[in-house]
């Protein structure tokens, strides 16, 4: 229900809670998309950057005065015209201060405004700004002239412009990036004189086609320079507005001391921009400590004011192309930037081509050139009105004078001008009043005159006056035609743009070309025997056979787990949560038969903290065996080996029920009897052809009943006509010896 209270009387209003939720909903989410989020494809500018620019003009802080306190015109911007947080209107200020975010920066910084690298800017406290100048020529210059509208700001205190009446299409200029509800928008920027040459062409041809557009438009054209590497696409990209754009840093290749070579990086790609380029530093080291690659002595970030380098020194023996490979592979040197043109047109979101952009910008400025030059023309036919009047004013100015002097007030001179009334105004002759009554100036042109004052009566000043009028008659004369002729008012928003061109534009940064995915070679590594050692406390290393067999004795004694491998296979770890962990051999530490070894917690994702290892063997030894599995819940089945080979770290190696846990694993090779003891003293000896071949996601089936508090503890495996004994409460118990029984069954009690 909805409750609303007028002159103190209350009235309930019934309706659907979810109809009232839908509303409120779809409200907000059309007050995030339009007042917020999404930039206007006129101006492209979103609301908090189109009012901290009009705040900015209306502070008086234009390029050529002093800066002012950042603090001031967040203040001023909030209280005035954007009412949320300061801290969204101080990014935004700060955001269109970055040369390395913006391809035209809009507000010109004062003090620590950030870095490409991520560091934040300073406390609004501490910087200054003012407009830049092209913001000020391009984005502002004719506010005065009547050319946009202008609406009430949130407590209709004040005015504020609906959109900005800029010159250049700065949607495509300098992109923009934003979420809001539901949609997102992602603009990449571009190259301010292509993208004039193309909105030309687009005026001079509004049937061109896309890929015609792109003669002028190249592709993006990011601040941080680059190279696209996925040209053929572009045109899809523009004619949809959606699209993946392919970015590469640039990598240079130098020579160093002592024969070695070093990777220089001195563009990096738009998305590295921030706490990317230190996680890209990250990266590469990590790449060099994974024994990746084993190429790189050094790696120093040396960039500067100058700009981006980044040095990777290689060793002397380092195939550079290859390693430059590598890193467009493995880090963030390669990356996309995914474009959705999404803008708000005619006061709705809408996902714009190239072409429709173009055309937003082209229409806008029409527009805006028509309000323009109808407010000067009307200004300039006042003017035409006016001049005229006082040039005859000129010619009979003693018949004024003489009526100025006869009339007793303002208003009957005036009336005297106008329509010729001659009643109460004394004249020194018959024909003077004559005269008089034959004026017809109009009002405006008798104000004037009423309120001209008498140097004007000068020769030179009644000859710029004359000239004067004659430059208001050529103005009204250009007006006109403009107006009047589309093919005139082209011409003029061309002649605008090529100032701007001419002023502002800069030579590309971004190289737009089809290149070939990188290849990384890896080095082939000489395949070795070794054997992996693992001892109780979870420590593990590798050597080669020979130390092996030398120390066989001492190895098998002191490892729990003993097994050859191979340097380029794997080992394989199930713990007693049913995990199966995989380990890269040439990740295990190899040497000396004496050495330590590592944790393997430091070298897989296993934890010694949250579970147990319960088997470990090669990748190749599971390849060419069957896996037995027990679990505490007495849950059996075989799995085929093969289910093991994974590429990722960590996978489940089976499903286990609520509580239960993985008592043993084991590869099938000629054990016959499988024999499950449990807790309570209960041994089930049954053969393994009765447990059924499962996939590793199964559950299994039951191998032995148990009581209610009862647990699997332990299970052994026994071969024909091999005796097999163990310790049970420090007795010896021949396992051969207990009576076979069937799986499923209860098995048989050893009481000692």
């Amino acid at each position: 229900m909805a409750r609303e209270s007028r002159a103190g009387s209350e009235r309930i209003i019934k309706t659907e809670y979810s109809e009232v939720m839908q509303k409120s909903f779809i409200d907000y989410a059309m007050s995030v998309i339009i007042a917020r989020a999404i930039p206007d494809a006129r101006d492209g500018l979103k609301p908090v950057q189109r009012r901290v620019l009009y705040d900015m003009q209306e502070l008086g802080l234009r390029y050529d005065r002093p800066y002012r306190k950042s603090a001031r015109i967040v203040g001023d911007t909030m209280g005035k015209y954007h009412p949320h947080g300061d801290s969204s209107i101080y990014d935004a200020l700060v955001v269109m201060t970055q040369d390395f975010k913006k391809a035209l920066p809009l507000v010109d910084g004062h003090g620590n405004f950030g870095n490409i690298e991520g560091d934040s800017e300073a406390a609004m406290r501490y910087t200054e700004a003012r407009l830049a100048k092209v913001t000020q020529e391009a984005f502002l210059a004719d506010l005065d002239k009547d050319v946009v509208d202008f609406v009430p700001n949130f407590d209709e205190t004040e005015k504020e412009p609906s959109v900005l009446p800029v010159k250049i299409p700065n949607l495509l200029v300098n992109g923009s990036e934003g979420i809001a509800v539901g949609m997102v928008t992602s603009i990449p920027p571009h190259n301010l004189g292509e993208v004039i040459d193309a909105m030309k062409a687009y005026m001079l041809d509004e049937n061109i086609t896309t890929r015609e557009l792109m003669r002028y438009i190249k592709g993006p054209d990011f601040p941080t320079g680059g190279l696209v590497t996925n040209k053929d696409e572009l045109l899809e990209i523009y004619e949809t507005g959606v699209g993946k754009i392919k970015i590469r840093g640039k990598v240079e290749i130098e020579k160093a001391k002592g024969g070695r070579t070093n990777l220089v990086i001195t563009q990096i790609p738009y998305p590295m921009i921030g706490a990317n380029i230190s996680k890209f530093l990250t990266d590469v080291a990590a790449l060099a400590e994974s024994k990746k690659t084993q190429d790189i002595v050094d790696i120093s970030n040396q960039s500067s004011k100058e700009g981006m380098r980044i040095v990777i020194e290689l060793r002397r023996d380092a195939d550079a192309e290859n390693f430059k490979n590598l890193l467009l592979k493995k880090t963030r040197l390669e990356d996309t930037f995914g474009v959705n043109m999404l803008a708000i047109c005619q006061g709705r979101p809408e996902t714009m081509s190239l072409k429709q952009i173009l055309k937003a910008s082209v229409d806008f400025q029409f527009e805006v050139a028509t309000r323009k030059y109808t407010n000067l023309l009307n200004k300039e036919t006042e003017r035409r009105e006016i001049q005229e009047g006082l040039i005859r004013a000129c010619n009979v100015i003693d018949l004024i004078i003489e009526i100025l002097r006869g009339s007793k007030d303002r208003n009957m001179a005036k009336e005297c001008l106008v329509n010729g009334v001659t009643d109460g105004i004394r004249f020194k002759s018959r024909e003077s009043r004559i005269m008089a009554a034959q004026l017809c100036f109009t009002e405006r042109q008798a104000n004037a005159i009423l309120e001209m004052r008498l140097y004007k009566l000068i020769g030179l000043e009644l000859e710029a006056l004359i000239n004067e009028h004659e430059e208001t008659l050529a103005n009204i004369y250009r007006y006109e035609d403009i107006l009047a002729r589309r093919d005139s008012m082209a011409q003029v928003i061309i002649n605008e743009l090529e100032e701007i061109k001419r002023e502002y534009a800069r030579p590309r940064r971004t190289v737009v070309e089809n290149v070939e995915e990188a290849i990384y070679k890896e080095k082939e590594i000489e395949e070795t025997e070794l054997v992996c050692l693992m001892d109780r406390f979870g420590y593990v290393k590798t050597v080669d056979k020979t130390t092996y067999e030398r120390n066989r004795e001492a190895a098998d004694g002191e490892n729990k787990y003993v097994f050859p491998c191979k340097n380029t296979g794997k080992i394989c770890l199930f713990t007693d949560t049913g995990q199966l962990h995989t380990i890269k051999v040439m990740d295990i530490p190899s040497g000396r038969f004496r050495d330590k070894g590592v944790p393997l917690d430091n070298i897989s994702n296993y934890s010694s903290e949250k579970e147990s290892i319960v088997f470990v063997t090669s990748q190749t030894e599971l390849n060419l065996c069957r896996v037995v599995f027990a679990t505490a819940q007495a849950m059996v089945k075989i799995v085929d080996g093969g289910e093991f080979d994974v590429s990722k770290k960590t996978v489940a190696a089976t499903k286990l029920s609520e509580g239960d846990t993985v008592v043993s694993v084991a590869c099938l090779h000629d054990q016959k009897n499988m024999v499950l003891q449990s807790r309570e003293g209960y041994f089930l000896r049954f053969s393994v052809d009765e447990i059924p071949e499962k996939k590793k996601a199964a559950l299994g089936v039951r191998g032995m009943k148990l009581g209610e508090k009862d647990r699997i503890e332990a299970v052994y495996y026994t071969k024909n006509a091999v005796e097999t004994a163990v310790e049970y409460r420090g007795k010896k118990l021949v396992l051969n010896s207990l009576k076979p029984g069937r799986r499923d069954s209860k098995g048989v009690k050893v009481r000692v």
